[in-house]
């Protein structure tokens, strides 16, 4: 990894500091399209970290899965809440590493999220075991909850 990702920044808002876009966030996560499940990402002021993502009725796995429905698989939308978490560990990346999703505990799915929908992540960091954080997550879709539970993070050195 290459650059800062405090120099690619698309906005900043009051109370919650930089707001990351697309190529921002392109320096903080590994991940490219049709794999990146992020559009929006930034940290509040109690470090929380917030994301977004609009899914897409062109997205591959609405266009794969149920597509007479264009209902986002759950293994996705844990892929989207693990994506959104990355966030809270900037700091670290900017040491060289880069975050992969390590797992998951305590999930639930309560809502089903379909094309055109808004995905909106909350996450926070609530313990570390061997180097692999530990997120609380929610996913939501306008007030309702769509998916929760924990993900885990590992930082792992990034390839030059």
């Amino acid at each position: 990894m290459t650059g800062s990702i405090f120099s690619a920044y698309s906005d900043v808002i009051e109370g919650c500091g930089i707001v990351y876009g697309p190529d921002a966030i392109k320096t903080i996560l590994p991940h490219r399209e049709p794999m990146l499940l992020v559009e929006k990402m930034w940290l509040d002021e109690d470090g929380t970290g917030h994301s977004e993502y609009t899914v897409k009725e062109n997205d591959f796995f609405v266009r794969g899965y149920a597509p007479d429905n264009k209902t986002v698989p759950f293994n996705i939308l844990c892929e989207i809440m693990a994506q959104g978490c990355a966030i809270v560990v900037k700091d670290k990346l900017t040491q060289g590493y880069m975050p992969l999703f390590a797992g998951i505990e305590h999930v639930e799915f309560i809502n089903p999220v379909k094309a055109g929908d808004l995905c909106e992540c909350e996450g926070r960091i609530i313990g570390e075991r061997a180097g692999i954080y530990i997120a609380e997550t929610t996913l939501t879709v306008g007030e309702k909850i769509c998916c929760a539970g924990q993900i885990m993070l590992a930082l792992v050195p990034a390839a030059n």
